[in-house]
């Protein structure tokens, strides 16, 4: 693949082989990261998981005490109080069967997280084959399926994330803004491994984090090490 002068450029400052510490590989993050826009930083994590068995499976989410620098638009799935609630607590977006329509029929998706309450599920349900390919699937484990939707949507908006296996068993998960000062990232990045490390399958045998990558949208990677994890 082949790369632009700036990616070449931030790629030189950056030593392959090494393995950093979390302070320094968020600093070079930072100074690589020479976009005209504020660029997200972004983890991989690779673990050493097999997504396949149910018992190794990672779902969950986590509140960065950052937040991570942009803003979450939220949808809300209730009915009867919970509807005012929702819209009190700031969902961009509130509603019950009516919205099925416009996203299965007109491809609706103008929002980044779905919240719904326990009743609304069998309704929601019915959105299976688009919400569930693009990750946007309520869930009991990320806390989107909850009749508390003022904690939800307040969660959401000041920086929840949710983390989960991909196909090839790594999480991927943004950390902040290339904007961010090193200790927001760094009590981010802290908060989101503390998050990961707890949610370790019993089930697993063998080495649970295999590699962490931090990597900001359009530069080069930056290889973390797993040692104090």
């Amino acid at each position: 693949m082949k790369h632009g002068k700036k990616y070449t450029e931030a790629a030189k400052q950056i030593e392959r082989a090494t393995v950093y510490e979390p302070v320094d590989a968020i600093a070079l993050v930072k100074k690589t990261a020479t976009a005209k826009f504020d660029e997200t930083i972004e983890c991989h994590i690779r673990t050493g998981c097999d997504g396949r068995h149910a018992d190794q499976q990672i779902r969950g989410a986590v509140v960065l005490p950052n937040g991570t620098g942009r803003v979450t638009r939220v949808l809300v799935f209730a009915k009867g109080d919970k509807l005012a609630e929702a819209e009190a607590a700031g969902a961009d977006y509130v509603g019950g069967d009516e919205l099925i329509p416009k996203i299965q029929n007109e491809g609706w998706l103008d929002f980044d997280v779905v919240v719904a309450t326990p009743d609304m599920m069998g309704v929601v349900g019915r959105l299976g084959k688009v919400l569930g390919p693009k990750g946007l699937m309520p869930n009991p484990k990320a806390g989107t399926v909850t009749m508390d939707v003022t904690k939800a949507v307040n969660d959401i908006k000041a920086g929840k994330i949710e983390y989960r296996l991909d196909k090839t068993n790594i999480i991927h998960v943004p950390v902040g803004k290339a904007s961010f000062s090193e200790e927001k990232l760094q009590e981010n990045f802290n908060t989101l491994m503390e998050a990961i490390v707890k949610a370790k399958p019993s089930a697993l045998k063998g080495q649970y984090l295999r590699s962490i990558v931090l990597a900001s949208t359009m530069g080069p990677g930056v290889k973390v090490s797993t040692a104090k994890y």
